[in-house]
């Protein structure tokens, strides 16, 4: 709405994109800070609303299955040869993108490891978990968020949930932006148990304010 205000996307880049942290970045960040300040109000949940309870974080540990920590072990193993080859062949930046890589296969085995090997048969500890905490959650009469990095673990949650007679709407990418407002508008006011959401697609942004659970 005030355009140049913040000069041209270039100029604007070239003066706030990533820097060291030296003194000079730090001045050129407050500087930023000061000429948007008018336009940004920001308030805490501490500085406006006393009467809510804190939240309570509950951080559950879990021990992967044999079978499941099989795999992984060999695929850890693998990867490592995979990476050291890498690094001797093609040089550092290459490494680095395959490093990336690896480590998304390794959470993915953590999670559910049919999500990387569909004929993959044995147990998925944290999808064990999940339908359980969850089932405990809905029987107490919550409303749950769930949340995940990957659109494959949604959609499978979503069909263990469905076999389990536990309510959800998704959202992920593929999800239009008006869509999404009616679905939360519907979770906020009907009784559906769960919404299940993909990070990239819902990680800020929407007024689920009915859910007093986030996994």
């Amino acid at each position: 709405i005030m355009p140049g205000y913040l000069n041209n996307v270039h100029k604007f880049r070239e003066m706030y994109g990533i820097h060291d942290v030296d003194n000079e970045s730090l001045n050129r960040l407050s500087n930023l800070n000061y000429q948007i300040k008018p336009f940004i109000l920001r308030r805490k949940k501490i500085d406006v609303v006393h009467d809510l309870p804190d939240k309570i974080e509950n951080n559950i540990y879990l021990d992967l299955p044999d079978k499941q920590k099989s795999l992984y072990v060999s695929v850890l193993k693998d990867s490592e040869r995979e990476f050291q080859e890498v690094l001797a062949t093609e040089g550092i930046g290459k490494a680095r993108f395959k490093v990336l890589q690896l480590l998304m296969r390794l959470r993915q085995i953590c999670v559910d490891p049919s999500i990387v090997y569909e004929n993959y048969k044995g147990e998925a500890i944290k999808m064990e978990k999940l339908l359980e905490t969850v089932s405990n959650y809905v029987r107490d009469g919550h409303k749950i968020l769930i949340f995940s990095s990957f659109k494959m673990v949604i959609d499978k949650v979503k069909d263990m949930f469905d076999k389990n007679n536990i309510s959800s709407y998704m959202i992920a990418g593929d999800v239009k932006s008006r869509t999404r407002m009616e679905l939360v508008d519907k979770f906020n006011s009907d009784s559906t148990n769960c919404f299940l959401i993909t990070l990239k697609s819902g990680g800020t942004g929407l007024n689920l304010t009915s859910a007093d659970v986030v996994i």
